[in-house]
C-alpha cells in the first residue's frame, strides 16, 4: 500500500471537477463579498464527501472493474488495498467532509453533501447502476450536489437559485455520461451495466443527449432572467450550450459514434468549467435583496 493508492480510489479527477461547481455555486452566493475561510472549509468539506463516495464505489464496483478495460488496473481490482482498509477509509473520509461541512459551514450544506453521498453510494452504485437503464438520471442528482452546497454555504437557504443549479448540473450529467457510455460501450456491454445506449441503442441515446442538452440550455438561462447572474454569463451560457446542442445534431451524421461521442464529452467539461467560471464573476444581487439591505 502506498499514498499513490489511497489517493487513486478517491478518483482525484472527479474531485477536482467537483471544485470548479463548489466555487462556482459559493461565489453566485457570496455576491461580491468572499468570505475565504469558508470557502476554503466548503471545498475541503465537500472533497472529503465526494472522495469518500468515490472509494466506497470502487469498493462496491470490484466486481464489474475487472470486467472492463478502462477500470481492470485499479488499485482495489489489482488487491494493491484491502478492501476492508479502504472501507476504513472512505468512512473516515466521509465523517470528516461532513463534519466540516456541519460545523463549519452549516447544517444545511452538510445535509446537502450526506444526500449527494446517499445518492451515489447507496442509490446508484449498490443497487440502480446495475439493474436500471435510469440509474444515469438517479446518479446525475449526486452529481449535481457540489455547486449547491457551495451555495447554501453562503446562503444558508435552499432558494431559486440553488435549484437552478440542482437542476442544470442534473441535466448536464445526463448527456455527459451518454456519450461516455457511448464511447465506452463495450466495457459497460462486457460488464452488463445496463446504460441507455447498451440497453435500448445508440441512436435512441443521440435522442436523448440533443433533448437533455436542450433542456440544460435553457436551464442556465434561468440563472440571469432569475436576477442572480449578468448579462456577461447569459452569453457565455447560450453560446457554449448552442454549440454543445450544435455538436449533439452532429451525431445524427456521425460516420464513427464513439470519435463523436469522445468530443461531444470533451467539449461537455468545457461547457460546464466555462458556466462555473461565468457564474463566479458575473454575478447580480437580486432586486429583493437589495430592497432587504436598503431597510
Amino acid at each position: 500500500m502506498s499514498v499513490k493508492h489511497f489517493i487513486q480510489i478517491t478518483k482525484p479527477g472527479i474531485i477536482f471537477g467537483n471544485v470548479l461547481s463548489v466555487a462556482g455555486g459559493f461565489f453566485l452566493a457570496s455576491q461580491g463579498t468572499v468570505n475565504y475561510w469558508l470557502f476554503l472549509a466548503t471545498v475541503i468539506g465537500t472533497s472529503l464527501v465526494v472522495a469518500s463516495g468515490c472509494a466506497f464505489n470502487n469498493c462496491i464496483d470490484r466486481d464489474i472493474d475487472v470486467k472492463m478495460e478502462r477500470t481492470k488496473n485499479r488499485v482495489l481490482v489489482q488487491g494493491l488495498i484491502p478492501t476492508w482498509v479502504a472501507l476504513a477509509y472512505a468512512t473516515l473520509l466521509g465523517v470528516a467532509g461532513l463534519t466540516m461541512l456541519y460545523k463549519i459551514a452549516n447544517p444545511i450544506a452538510a445535509l446537502f453533501g450526506l444526500i449527494g453521498f446517499v445518492i451515489y453510494v447507496v442509490l446508484y452504485s449498490l443497487y440502480l447502476k446495475r439493474k436500471s437503464v435510469h440509474g444515469t438520471l438517479v446518479g446525475s442528482l449526486s452529481g449535481a450536489m457540489p455547486p449547491v452546497i457551495g451555495y447554501v454555504a453562503v446562503s444558508g437557504h435552499f432558494d431559486l437559485a440553488a435549484l437552478t443549479l440542482l437542476v442544470m448540473f442534473s441535466l448536464w450529467q445526463m448527456p455527459h455520461s451518454y456519450a461516455i457510455a457511448i464511447f465506452r460501450f463495450n466495457d459497460y456491454l462486457a460488464a452488463s451495466i445496463p446504460v441507455l445506449p447498451v440497453k435500448r441503442g445508440i441512436v435512441v441515446a443521440k435522442k436523448h443527449i440533443l433533448l437533455y442538452i436542450l433542456a440544460f440550455v435553457l436551464a442556465t438561462l434561468m440563472l440571469t432572467v432569475g436576477g442572480y447572474a449578468g448579462m456577461s454569463y447569459l452569453a457565455v451560457a447560450a453560446a457554449m450550450g448552442m454549440y454543445w446542442l450544435y455538436m449533439a445534431w452532429t451525431g445524427y451524421k456521425a460516420v464513427d459514434d464513439k470519435v463523436w461521442a469522445r468530443k461531444l464529452f470533451v467539449f461537455s467539461i468545457f461547457t460546464i468549467t466555462a458556466l462555473s467560471v461565468m457564474m463566479s464573476l458575473d454575478f447580480k444581487v437580486p432586486s429583493e435583496l437589495l430592497l432587504t439591505y436598503a431597510h
